[in-house]
This record gives structure tokens, C-alpha cells and sequence, in this order.
């Protein structure tokens, strides 16, 4: 009996374990929703913090994860439409590039991105803080720490993910229609029909959702991860590793729910 109860307390222990830093995760996620609608986390000092992040989390890869998309897509465009052609099913190429690149990829691509390049470091950078003491010293001071160093992290990084997503998608679009059409308008009619079609109210609405969702997931569970990581792992890296592997179970997740709200 004594050696059942000390496995059920050994398994619950493991279970509290596991779940316990996804409900730190979600109850920072509501503290930064609320910070986020809040008029005085964009003002005064908090105004120029916020700006310097966005800036610093979206003005370097723009351009380039632009260009990177644009290329990818023009390269995946031309296969599908020469492939397309060669078996008699040019009327269903555009559509799949659409469906494929803009709905399903795209989306993804930009939150790895800023998931790489800007909220990992980022968590790192405050799990870094947190064991240097900086974060008590200032909440110590009567400084929100949540308002100074998390929200504008956060927050950046969810712009960073829609603008990317929005940028490239129309970058795509633009593609997609010069490779089919070349720069005659007659073909602009059929094409916006055709992507009225794709994007219709459900899937457009799934769309935003599953946007918006990576984004947040990919801006707060790396800092969740920072903040709430045992105190007794010596290691900087910890928060980023635990970061990683609870940010790919939940981009996974999404992804899924997604691919069978749109396609079951």
C-alpha cells in the first residue's frame, strides 16, 4: 500500500510538475492581455519602451523575410502552375497556391521566424534578468516589471508576427497573379473571384484566428518559460529549451486544430 501511494504521489507530483508552468503561461497571457488594452502602457516612458521594441523586433527582417518569402513563393508558384498545366489542371493551380502558401505556410513560416528571432532571445535575455536579481531589485523599486520588460517584449513580437504574415500574403497574391497573367489586367477579375472564393468567411475567419494565435503563442510562452523556469537549473539555456519545447507542442496544436476546422 505504502508503495502505491508513494507511486499516485510521485505521479501527481510529475503531472503538477508539467501543468503547473502552462497555467503560469496562461495567467500571464491574461495579465498581458489586460496590460495590452490598457491606454497607460502607451504612455510617457512606456511609449518610447514600446516603440524601441517594436522597432527592434520588426525593422531588421522585414525586408529580408519579404524577399525570402517572395522567392520561395515564386518558386513553389512556378511548380505548381508548370505541374498544373502538364496534367490538364491549370483551372485548380492558382487556387492551390493560395489554399497552400497564403492560408497554411505563410502563417507559420513568420511566427518560426520571429519565434527564432526575437522571442527565444528574448526569453533568454529575461531569464537572465530574473537570476541576476534585476527583476526583484525592480520590483523592489516599485517598478511594474510585467509593463517595463515583459509587455513590450510581447507585444513586439506579436506585431512582428502579423506584419510579416500580412506583408508576405500580399506579396504572394501579387506573385501568383503576374506568374498566371503577366501584367495584362484582363486577368484581375477571375483572380480576385478566385481569391473571394478561397477566403471565404469561414476560412478567413480561421485564418485570422490562427494567426493571431501563433503570434501570441510564439511572444508569450518563450517569456512564460523565462519567467516561471526552476530556480535551481543553473543553466541560462534552460528557459530557452523549455521555451522551445512547450512553444512547438503549442504552434503543433494549432496547426492541427486549424487543418481540421478548415478540412474535416
Amino acid at each position: 500500500m505504502s508503495t502505491l501511494n508513494s507511486r499516485h504521489g510521485a505521479f501527481g507530483h510529475a503531472l503538477r510538475r508539467r501543468l503547473l508552468p502552462w497555467w503560469h503561461i496562461v495567467h500571464l497571457s491574461a495579465l498581458l492581455l489586460v496590460l495590452a488594452m490598457s491606454p497607460s502602457s502607451y504612455r510617457g516612458a512606456h511609449r518610447l519602451t514600446m516603440a524601441r521594441h517594436l522597432v527592434a523586433a520588426t525593422a531588421p527582417v522585414l525586408l529580408w523575410f519579404t524577399l525570402l518569402s517572395a522567392i520561395t513563393s515564386l518558386v513553389i508558384t512556378r511548380i505548381v502552375l508548370v505541374t498544373a498545366q502538364s496534367y490538364g489542371l491549370s483551372q485548380y493551380a492558382l487556387e492551390m497556391v493560395v489554399r497552400v502558401l497564403v492560408i497554411e505556410l505563410i502563417p507559420l513560416t513568420a511566427a518560426l521566424f520571429v519565434a527564432l528571432r526575437w522571442s527565444v532571445p528574448g526569453g533568454t535575455a529575461l531569464a537572465v534578468l530574473r537570476r541576476q536579481g534585476r527583476l526583484g531589485d525592480q520590483r523592489r523599486a516599485g517598478i511594474d516589471t510585467l509593463r517595463t520588460e515583459v509587455l513590450p517584449r510581447a507585444v513586439a513580437g506579436i506585431f512582428a508576427v502579423l506584419l510579416l504574415a500580412a506583408v508576405s500574403s500580399v506579396a504572394t497574391l501579387v506573385l501568383a497573379y503576374l506568374l498566371a497573367h503577366g501584367f495584362s489586367p484582363w486577368g484581375l477579375e477571375g483572380y480576385t473571384r478566385l481569391v473571394g472564393r478561397v477566403f471565404h468567411p469561414t476560412v478567413t475567419l480561421v485564418f485570422a484566428i490562427k494567426t493571431t494565435a501563433l503570434a501570441m503563442a510564439v511572444s508569450v510562452i518563450p517569456l512564460g518559460s523565462a519567467l516561471h523556469d526552476p530556480e535551481g537549473v543553473p543553466a541560462a539555456t534552460s528557459a530557452e529549451l523549455q521555451g522551445l519545447v512547450r512553444l512547438a507542442a503549442a504552434v503543433l496544436l494549432i496547426e492541427v486544430l486549424s487543418l481540421m476546422v478548415n478540412y474535416a
